[in-house]
């Protein structure tokens, strides 16, 4: 509350018949009047609206876990209580999974007081997949899954975690749907920040981010064999959930934080990452996952600071242009050791640096890039890439 007035608000305004919908709304022992609300809402609503009252249970994958039992629709949509509908989401999402036989149906999202993910937006797919789309590094639970596929598969909510329990739901779905959809072209999903500050995915101490980092790797790991796919993949937990640990945050960490954070991320370095995730990636993006991986605090202190001060790296071009260098901290200093490749820009990022030149230096990255890997034990290839 107050949240919850408008998002049932948004669910009555719903275009969709009243009655192809049915509301299961799971009150996790809330003490702010919610429960009684939505009484009165059920008491009124044009559609079906099952209350289910609990214990707190401290996350969401628990209520997400009792509401997925006991719905009986064709599709089920979760949403969250401080968020709320577009009128024709419902809709044009389904009408969108129906033409399609698709599973999984994403709508835009637009954000009051949030910045939702983007990169996904730009066209509406009749059907597509997670290896061919951005639809990757939107992982949230606000999605259209066609229940029979999360029945098939027997697929919950993984209740041991507690945040980032929706990216491995809706990663699995996305694995194991015949086909996605994207509807591009209307505003589906509200994504609401509150004003004090207390959504789930804002809080929760740092170690809870790595115990999600390492659920999402050792699921792609496990659904996807080794090679290009898993790789393309494997970018986002690297990308969205363990290199912000390492950012801004990680100078204003205690010494002990830091090394906490450290030894956390190891073994998920040591088992997951390799020079093809570590050439998807920016420069400094790949720099400080490096810097991670051969555990060097201290160089990656330095890079952190370069990049929250937001200094431009300096650009260096060689071999006749097809080899564009950033020159962030520590490059080429023989004391830290840091190889040179880690600081060469991939052609989406040296595109921006003129007098490079494209069509050769791909010729020269794929012949390098199969080389490192034909000299380099699988061990080794983690460590070094890393």
């Amino acid at each position: 509350m107050p949240y919850l007035v408008e998002c049932l608000a948004s669910v009555e305004s719903q275009t969709l018949d009243p009655a192809r919908m049915e509301v299961i709304a799971v009150d996790d022992g809330s003490t702010d009047g919610t429960g009684e609300y939505l009484e009165e809402f059920a008491a009124r609503a044009a559609m079906p609206v099952t209350v289910i009252r609990q214990e707190n249970s401290g996350g969401p994958s628990g209520p997400r876990n009792v509401g997925l039992g006991k719905a009986a629709g064709r599709y089920v949509f979760f949403l969250d209580a401080d968020d709320r509908l577009g009128p024709e989401a419902l809709a044009r999402m389904v009408a969108m999974g129906d033409k399609n036989n698709t599973d999984v149906v994403l709508g835009k999202v637009e954000g009051i007081n949030r910045k939702p993910p983007q990169s996904m937006w730009g066209k509406t797919l009749d059907r597509t997949d997670v290896f061919s789309s951005n639809i990757k590094f939107t992982l949230s639970a606000q999605k259209l899954f066609r229940r029979a596929l999360l029945e098939q598969h027997g697929m919950r909510f993984d209740e041991s975690l507690w945040t980032g329990e929706d990216a491995l739901f809706t990663m699995e779905a996305y694995l194991r749907a015949d086909g996605v959809s994207v509807v591009a072209d209307y505003p589906c999903y509200y994504l609401v920040g509150r004003e004090d500050g207390k959504h789930v995915t804002k809080s929760g101490s740092y170690t809870l981010r790595f115990d999600s980092a390492r659920a999402l790797m050792n699921l792609i790991a496990d659904m996807v064999p080794a090679g290009s796919r898993r790789d393309t993949l494997m970018v986002r937990p690297f990308l969205v959930t363990l290199l912000p640990q390492f950012g801004p945050r990680f100078l204003k960490d205690s010494d002990e934080v830091r090394q906490k954070k450290l030894e956390l991320a190891k073994p998920l370095m040591d088992a997951h990452w390799n020079p093809e995730i570590a050439r998807r990636l920016r420069v400094h993006e790949r720099l400080r996952l490096h810097l991670v991986a051969v555990q060097r605090p201290d160089l990656l202190l330095d890079v952190v600071e370069f990049v929250r001060a937001k200094k431009q790296a300096g650009a260096l071009l060689e071999k006749r242009g097809t080899h564009v260098y950033f020159a962030y901290p520590h490059f080429r200093a023989r004391s830290a050791g840091v190889p040179d490749w880690v600081y060469l820009a991939e052609p989406r990022e040296a595109r921006e640096i003129a007098g490079y030149r494209e069509d050769a230096a791909n010729t020269f990255l794929r012949r390098a890039v199969r080389r490192l890997r034909r000299s380099l034990p699988t061990r080794g290839v983690k460590a070094a890439a890393a």
